[in-house]
Parts: C-alpha cells; structure tokens; sequence
C-alpha cells in the first residue's frame, strides 16, 4: 500500500506554508512604518486555510499517474486586506508598529507550532517506513 503525502500531511503543509507568507507581510508592513501613505496589510488565515480545505473536499480524484492536479497559488495577493488603523497617522501611514510586531510574534509562535506538528508527523511516517 503506498503512503500518500496529501492524507499523512493533511492541511499542515499548506498551513506552514501560509504562515510563512503572513510573515512575510507583516514584516513588510513593519519596515515600511515610516513610509507615508503606506497601508497595512494582512493575510485573514482563517479564510484563506477555509477555503484551501473545501477545494481539497471537492478536487476530482487523480485517475491516472499522468494527471497534473491543482497547485497551490504562492501568490495570496488576493487574500490580502488592508487594515483599519485605531489611531490614523497624519501621513496617512496605517502601520502601528507595536501591534504589527505582537501579530508577527503570535504568527512567529503559530509557525512554529505548524512546524512542530508537521515534523512529528514525519517522524511518524519515517518510524511506519522503519517498522518500528
């Protein structure tokens, strides 16, 4: 019986990947505090992961070896939103720095958590591969 990558994983790999880009977002945001009229932006992971999760529920099944199934666009441009500041700047810069830093700390924890759980699941696999 061979092990197929998608059920081991789950949504974890997507995950991971996610989190990454939401770091990389946030981190933009933080070096462009100073740039005025710059906007804020943000990933809304919950969606984004929602949604990756109903098109896994409803992609056809791959028939054949030959098949080249759905790949996961990199680019989450359409997911980002802009974020409404609570203390507008008179530059019109929307980055509040300390709240730009708590959400990359918290993403920063979540990656890791993400991380976490996807290297037990290897683990798992590489123990079932080695019959232990």
């Amino acid at each position: 019986m061979a092990i197929s990558f998608e059920s081991a994983l789950g949504i974890h790999d997507d995950a991971l990947l996610l989190r990454a880009r939401r770091a990389e977002v946030l981190a933009n945001n933080i070096a462009n505090a100073d740039t005025p009229g710059f906007k804020a932006r943000d990933i809304d992971f919950a969606a984004v992961l929602r949604g990756e999760q109903d098109q896994l529920s409803t992609e056809p099944a791959q028939t054949q070896a030959g098949h080249v199934g759905e790949f996961i666009e990199p680019d989450f441009a359409a997911e980002l939103m802009f974020r409404t500041p609570s203390q507008p700047s008179v530059d019109g810069n929307t980055v509040e720095v300390q709240e730009e830093m708590a959400r990359y700390s918290d993403n920063a924890i979540r990656y890791q958590s993400s991380f976490t759980m996807l290297n037990s699941k290897f683990k798992g696999l590489v123990s079932a591969i080695k019959g232990e």
